[in-house]
């Protein structure tokens, strides 16, 4: 029954910040997936007869993907695969599943907040044991892998039923359905007061919930409106759809700008949430106030001890190194440990087994702590619920309070999307060669202060990631950082993050962008956007 199956090299098959993700047309190659999937297989050792979990957020492909990875499980040796109902696994379930069943790793099809369809976005990832992403070292060992690939393992085989919970026999395999939000809603309950947040909701309080036609709308629906008795409607667009609706499921204000407006109007709820394709991300919107995804981390951090899981206090704090400031001054006051880390939440995972961090975040929208290895958009809103029923404030009140308490990061991230790959890279270089430079300037009223190509030493391992980012360092606190995205599937994403820190109360209350002011006409200065990209704006600002 087991086929072995010649094939030929790809030369594009380099995993990313979070796997491998292109356009659907590139994934439906001749063995593209099939190579890529052998080349995890290759690079890994001791799966024989072990478990292997499959699954992913409903987009173009993805049930196509998972028969063709559950064959190749098969033929490679896996005993057992956990799939979820329909081929449906948001991330953070995927990563629960793979450490409840302690299983050997799992295979997450999505390309998280990018766009789907036939013409849209695809990806690939590998998790291994811990439930998280897999490190550096073994991605780099599966593009390897892939540069000289020459044959594949599958088995033949009719495809396997993924609409029906049960389990059944794929050759020597099992395979086992299973229920998509069970394991994870019964997780949610054992961290965060149910009752208190039942309470909430049966008192009046109105939320918005936009799963986005993605993956957590049938979690949502689940725990929000079935488990904590939220009204039937709560959870909006919650069917998930091949193509997300024709949207662009990313958590946003320009891509959830619907949500973003009502919550701005004079019918606004009380709370407003999203999250986005695979369930990794998270929007939090007050009635009238946005809160940043790096306040949200810090508010969390301050407040998680109301919540039952984490009632013992957090062990320490970790974000990435482009998020802001804030859930720093929050670590130094609790005294606790502050991690910043390069962009990636693979990142986190050596922390959090090593009991040094509990919660962690990135300025990107996502947010998590150590009950999986993966960020998690429903247990950040779950959390942020949990808060407002202990707190009896409103999202505004705890904000105001939170910047009284520890000041201000005025913050955003200008992202230019789709621009020449080649001048993207030249104004990186161009802005490295400028670093020794920098410091003892001014830009307008701004003193750079320090500037430097952001490295990184896992203080558990010791592993060294070079390279991750330019920072520039101002008198004061503010900073800017220009990084290329890793999460894109065409041309380069010049990402360039601004951030002021005000600590009087009584300049919290500026706009944003004008309190950034300084700090955009400072980046244009420094990196040459305009010239170097052709562009005069960005395509997002968040």
């Amino acid at each position: 029954m087991i086929s072995i199956v010649e094939t030929a090299p790809y030369d594009d098959q380099k995993p990313g910040t979070s796997g491998l993700r292109k356009k659907v047309p590139v994934f439906r190659q001749k063995n593209y997936v099939e190579n890529f999937i052998q080349s995890i297989f290759d690079s890994v050792a001791g799966f024989r007869g072990e478990t292997l979990v499959i699954g992913g957020d409903g987009r173009y492909f993805n049930r196509e993907a998972i028969q063709i990875a559950m064959r190749m499980a098969a033929a490679n040796g896996f005993g057992r695969v956990i799939v979820g109902q329909g081929g449906i696994l948001s991330t953070p379930a995927a990563s629960h599943l793979i450490r409840k069943n302690r299983a050997f790793g799992g295979i997450i099809l999505s390309a998280s907040h990018n766009p789907g369809g036939p013409e849209g976005d695809f990806g690939i990832k590998y998790n291994i044991g811990n439930g998280g992403p897999a490190p550096e070292k073994l991605t780099e060992a599966i593009y390897a892998r892939s540069q000289v690939i020459d044959r594949y393992a599958t088995v033949r085989a009719v495809d396997v039923d993924l609409d029906t919970v049960g389990q059944l026999m794929l050759g020597d395999m099992t395979v086992e359905v299973i229920d998509p939000v069970a394991d994870y809603a019964e997780l949610m309950e054992a961290l965060f007061d149910f009752g208190a947040i039942r309470a909430l909701f049966a008192g009046g309080f109105r939320m918005a919930f936009d799963a986005m036609h993605a993956v957590t709308g049938p979690y949502a629906v689940e725990i929000l409106e079935r488990r904590l008795g939220a009204p039937v409607g709560t959870a909006r667009n919650a069917v998930p759809l091949e193509d997300f609706g024709g949207h662009h499921p990313d958590p946003n204000l320009v891509h959830a700008r619907e949500l973003y407006d009502l919550m701005m109007s004079p019918e606004a709820p009380d709370f407003g949430a999203a999250s986005d394709g695979d369930g990794d991300r998270n929007l939090i919107i007050g009635r009238g106030i946005f809160v940043t995804p790096s306040d949200s981390l810090a508010m969390l951090a301050a407040n998680a001890h109301l919540a039952p899981g984490y009632a013992q206090g957090l062990k320490g704090i970790a974000r990435s190194m482009p998020t802001s400031g804030a859930a720093d001054r929050v670590a130094q006051k609790r005294g606790i440990g502050l991690y910043e880390t390069p962009t990636g939440w693979k990142f986190f995972g050596n922390l959090l087994d090593a009991g040094l961090a509990t919660i962690c975040g990135e300025e990107s929208a996502g947010t998590g702590s150590d009950h999986v290895r993966e960020k998690d958009g429903l247990w950040a809103v779950l959390l942020w619920l949990n808060i407002l029923a202990a707190r009896g404030e409103s999202v505004m009140e705890i904000a105001l309070g939170h910047w009284a308490e520890y000041g201000r990061n005025y913050y955003a991230r200008h992202d230019y999307e789709d621009i020449d790959t080649a001048a993207a890279g030249e104004l990186m270089a161009a802005l490295r060669q400028k670093l020794p430079s920098l410091p003892g300037q001014r830009f307008g009223g701004l003193a750079v202060e320090a500037a430097d190509d952001f490295a990184y030493r896992d203080p558990v391992d010791g592993s060294v990631s070079e390279g991750q980012g330019v920072r520039v360092l101002f008198a004061g606190g503010s900073r800017i950082v220009f990084r290329l995205s890793g999460t894109g599937t065409s041309g380069a994403t010049l990402r360039v993050y601004l951030e002021c820190y005000e600590p009087d109360a009584a300049r919290h209350g500026r706009e944003t962008q004008e309190a950034l002011s300084g700090l955009i006409a400072a980046a244009e200065r420094i990196a040459e956007i305009s010239r170097r990209t052709g562009r005069d704006a960005p395509s997002v600002v968040t």
